[in-house]
């Protein structure tokens, strides 16, 4: 698809929101035992991560969500409100719990172990996504997280190609990312990290192995995705496109939290994207977006910009 092509209208974030909930340990984890250390609690969610990110590069975002009817739901849609998201079409599930994302990290600031409990975003039906279906023909492209459910998945990506508007996809993990197969060909974007690309691959990828990784994206590409990114971690992001492919690699930084890192290149990439920038220069400006995440004791850069973005790459 042509993004010329696409209405000029907002850009919709469907998918997960939760609370995050981060430990970091200030010297190497005892097993068995408490570890003194700081936590940090702010509002999560891959889709909401994409969707803040998107806002505050100033991108109009409308955000497609499952909350609970609780005071965690409320602050997260709160948030969202501030930071300029409109969540007119966010759902609030009568007696449902807020989603949440409980995360260790190691004294490096590396990710050691977490639990994702997004369920409640089993609540975005296929009824919802048809009530919502005059806002996704209007928008300038669609997200969406692997947490929405696949028969609703369906129905938006059926709605987005009658209406001619692109769709990007982030498999979110391993467990979900098989759900993404049947769509590859009606998929814009779509941005696994190395075990999600290997679940939607028929050969192994291994961390930090360049050219499996480019060999992923081709894949992709080769069963109809328009642009595919894998993304390495410290190792960089590979992509692919049918006119053109390659390695950028990841802006070294110090790791102060890894949480939403890949949600901030997502967006950055996307916003790019649809402002004319071309791919080499939009996934350069994914990977400095995730960088300055990484250095930030959140999910999302409280002053992301454009010209920070830039500023990043020098």
């Amino acid at each position: 698809m042509e993004l010329d092509d696409a209405p000029a209208g907002p850009i919709v974030v469907i998918g997960s929101s939760g609370m995050d909930i981060i430990g970091r340990p200030h010297r190497s984890l005892v097993p068995g035992s408490s570890s003194p250390g700081e936590v940090r609690r702010c509002p999560g969610g891959v889709a909401r991560n994409v969707a803040e990110n998107l806002a505050r590069l100033g991108s109009q975002v409308i955000l497609i969500t499952a909350v609970g009817d609780d005071a965690v739901g409320a602050e997260i849609l709160a948030q969202a409100a501030e930071v300029g998201i409109d969540t007119r079409l966010a759902t609030i599930v009568p007696g449902g719990r807020t989603g949440f994302y409980l995360a260790m990290l190691n004294d490096l600031g590396l990710l050691h172990v977490a639990l994702d409990d997004m369920g409640l975003t089993q609540a975005l039906s296929s009824d919802i996504i048809r009530q919502a279906k005059p806002t996704l023909q209007e928008a300038h492209a669609i997200f969406m997280d692997g947490n929405v459910p696949g028969a609703s998945a369906a129905e938006v990506i059926r709605i987005a190609k009658a209406a001619g508007v692109p769709v990007a996809a982030d498999p979110t993990s391993v467990a979900l990312a098989s759900r993404w197969k049947p769509h590859l060909e009606d998929l814009w974007l779509i941005t696994p990290n190395e075990a999600e690309a290997e679940a939607l691959c028929p050969h192994p990828v291994p961390h930090a192995d360049r050219e499996q990784a480019l060999d992923a994206a081709r894949h992709l590409v080769s069963e109809g995705v328009e642009i595919a990114l894998v993304t390495m971690a410290e190792f960089g992001v590979g992509y692919a496109s049918p006119e053109s492919s390659g390695h950028v690699p990841a802006v070294q930084t110090d790791v102060v939290d890894p949480t939403g890192a890949g949600d901030a290149l997502s967006a950055a990439v996307i916003f790019s994207l649809l402002s004319g920038i071309p791919l080499d220069e939009s996934v350069r400006l994914g990977a400095s977006a995730a960088s300055l995440t990484l250095r930030t004791p959140g999910s999302v850069v409280g002053d992301l910009s454009l010209e920070r973005l830039y500023d990043g790459l020098r």
